[in-house]
C-alpha cells in the first residue's frame, strides 16, 4: 500500500500454544511483534472513480462529504443536539435522497444512529469497532434487511483482507492475531486502559479477544475489528487483539497480522505473518496510508452490489 512498507512471510510450522485470556496493564514484552427476499442487486448509481483523494487531517470527513456535490457533513444531514450529548435526529439533508452515508467520526455514531441511517441509504462504516457491540451489529443487520440497504465496512489498515476471508470460508483458518503498536501519544483510550501508564520502552496494554478491547480503544482497534469481520468463524470473541505502546514509534503505526491453519498430514500448519509499517504524524490516530486505503474503500463500495448485510470493502 502507498506510504507504508509491507513485509509478508508464509511458512509451514508446528502449532504453538493457544491464546490465553485477556491481559490488560503494563506488562512488557520483547520488542518485535434480518429478511425478505431482496430485489436483484444493482450498483450504487453515482460512483466517482476519478475523484482525487481527500487530504488527511481533521477535516477528512467533511472533504469526503463535499466531493462532487456530496450530501454534506453530519451537521447538514442531521440536527445534532449538543445539549443531548450529541444525539442525532433527522435533518434536512435527507431531502436530497443520498445513495451512501459515510461515517468517519466515532463508533458511537454507528451505535446510536446506524440503523436510522439505513432507513434512507447505504452506510459505509469507517469505525468497525462499533460492531463489537452485539446489539449494534444485530440492529444494523435487521435495518439493512428491512430497508434493503447495505452496510459496507472499510478495511482500513488490515492487510490481506480477501486472503483471510477466503481461508476462513474454506475452513482453513484456526487462529488470527492482530497486534497494533505505536507511541502512547497515538492512543485514545477509555475506561481502565486510560489509566495504564507506559513506563517501559514497550508495554502490552491489552492482549485478548477483540470484543473486549473495542469499548476501551474505539479509535485504536478498528483494524482488529475488521479482522474479526473478515474471519466470521472466529469473530470478535476468538480473534486476538494486542495493543502495544512503544516509545520508539513516535511517527509510525505498526500492524502485525499472524494467522495459522489447522495441522496438515505432517502435523505442520500453514501460517502467514504480515508486518505493516505506516508512517504517521506524531500523536495521530490514523496513519497516512490508511487514509488512502479508506478512500479506495469508498470508491470500491460505490461499485459493489447494494444488497442487505454487512460487507467488508
Amino acid at each position: 500500500m502507498e506510504g507504508g512498507r509491507q513485509e509478508t512471510r508464509a511458512r509451514g510450522m508446528g502449532l504453538g500454544g493457544g491464546a490465553a485470556g485477556p491481559r490488560t496493564g503494563p506488562e512488557t514484552q520483547e520488542q518485535g511483534t434480518e429478511s425478505p427476499e431482496s430485489p436483484t442487486p444493482s450498483p450504487l448509481p453515482h460512483s466517482q472513480p476519478s475523484l482525487p483523494p481527500p487530504q488527511a487531517g481533521c477535516g477528512f470527513h467533511d472533504n469526503l462529504a463535499r466531493q462532487k456535490g456530496g450530501l454534506g457533513t453530519a451537521e447538514e444531514i442531521f440536527h445534532i443536539s449538543r445539549k443531548g450529548g450529541g444525539r442525532m435526529q433527522e435533518g434536512r439533508g435527507w431531502a436530497r435522497h443520498p445513495d451512501l452515508v459515510v461515517e468517519v467520526a466515532h463508533p458511537q455514531i454507528i451505535q446510536e444512529s446506524g440503523a436510522q441511517i439505513l432507513r434512507h441509504a447505504n452506510l459505509l462504516v469507517g469505525s468497525p469497532s462499533a460492531l463489537a457491540d452485539q446489539a449494534t451489529e444485530q440492529r444494523l443487520l435487521e435495518a439493512s434487511h428491512r430497508w434493503d440497504h447495505a452496510v459496507f465496512v472499510a478495511r482500513g489498515a488490515l492487510w490481506g483482507t480477501e486472503d483471510i476471508t477466503r481461508l476462513d470460508a474454506a475452513g482453513g483458518l484456526q487462529s488470527l492475531r492482530v497486534t497494533m503498536a505505536t507511541h502512547p501519544d497515538g492512543f485514545r483510550l477509555e475506561g481502565p486502559l486510560a489509566a495504564v501508564r507506559s513506563t517501559e520502552h514497550r508495554t502490552v496494554l491489552y492482549e485478548g479477544p477483540v470484543r473486549g478491547l473495542c469499548p476501551f480503544a474505539p479509535r485504536n482497534s478498528n483494524t482488529m475489528a475488521a479482522a474479526a469481520l473478515a474471519a466470521p468463524s472466529l469473530g470478535f470473541d476468538r480473534v486476538v487483539g494486542v495493543l502495544v505502546a512503544d516509545l520508539s514509534l513516535a511517527d509510525m503505526h505498526v500492524v502485525d497480522v499472524e494467522l495459522t491453519g489447522p495441522p496438515g498430514p505432517t502435523g505442520r500448519s500453514f501460517a502467514v505473518h504480515t508486518h505493516r509499517e505506516n508512517p504517521a504524524e506524531p500523536g495521530a490516530v490514523t496513519g497516512s496510508a490508511t487514509v488512502t486505503a479508506f478512500w479506495r474503500s469508498l470508491l470500491g463500495c460505490c461499485q459493489l452490489p447494494s444488497r442487505p448485510g454487512i460487507h467488508l470493502c
